[in-house]
């Protein structure tokens, strides 16, 4: 159907076909009908006239809303007849949004609603193919130039963690919400250390623990064993792209703007 203003005076009663401005208790019988039994189709606001694909004549009829689930929307009847006949039928029946409509808030992909602590136990968070945190392994070199490798050795500082320290750190972590046996470890579809988003720690540690940096995970910033998991795991589902991707053969029809 074609796009119908809002606004009558955009619309000469003259410009409209005689019989089809006429029309209106037949618009008015389909807007009825199309409201079902409890539509409530309210006073004739305008008529317009539209051009026809093959020269035939086409007028739009539009009456008020008054179901109060559509504050300012309105009924748009499209009605037509072949040139020298007075025979008049109804094209199309829709309820369309005025200037002053209620509308729905744009709708935003899931994807990007989440938030951060949102992914829990057995809940599996897609990662698009083309998310921009996450690069092929042979493109990430970070490994080989993390300087912090050398303090490793104790320069800069008087003491380190000793192999005590290391082993109750170790153990604290493993046994803790960070490693294999917490419920969300449980649950996830694979571990840290196929992951993406894991960041392993230099020096011993780093045999068996690492950081996530997954900012959907509730474990982001925090210490996590290799052997953990969640659901927010970079390769547990790959997602298409976010960006859309056009179609080939199919024109995208910009809205008309509210008059």
């Amino acid at each position: 159907m074609a796009s119908t203003p809002t606004d009558p005076q955009t619309s000469p009663a003259g410009s409209v076909d005689a019989a089809l401005a006429a029309a209106v208790d037949l618009a008015r019988a389909a807007a009825m009908d199309e409201a079902g039994p409890q539509g409530r189709v309210g006073e004739h606001l305008w008529s317009r006239a539209e051009t026809g694909l093959v020269g035939g004549k086409i007028a739009v009829h539009a009456f008020a809303c008054l179901d109060p689930g559509y504050v300012g929307w309105y009924w748009a009847v499209e009605v037509t007849r072949v040139p020298r006949s007075k025979v008049i039928t109804v094209d199309d029946v829709v309820l369309l949004p005025g200037a002053d409509a209620v509308l729905a808030p744009a709708w935003v992909p899931w994807a990007q609603r989440l938030r951060k602590g949102d992914v829990g136990v057995g809940d599996v968070l897609p990662t698009a193919a083309d998310d921009p945190r996450l690069v092929l392994r042979q493109a990430d070199t970070e490994a080989f130039i993390d300087d912090t490798l050398w303090l490793e050795l104790g320069l800069g500082r008087a003491r380190v963690l000793s192999a005590d320290g290391r082993a109750e750190a170790a153990e604290r972590w493993y046994d803790g919400e960070a490693g294999p046996d917490s419920p969300i470890a449980q649950a996830a579809p694979a571990s840290c250390d196929s992951c993406g988003f894991f960041v392993a720690l230099v020096g011993s540690l780093g045999t068996v623990f690492g950081v996530c940096a997954n900012a959907m995970a509730g474990d982001d910033g925090r210490v996590v064993a290799r052997t953990h998991g969640c659901g927010a795991h970079s390769e547990a589902m790959v997602a298409p792209p976010v960006a859309p991707q056009p179609v080939p053969g199919l024109e995208i029809l910009a809205e008309e703007p509210a008059l």
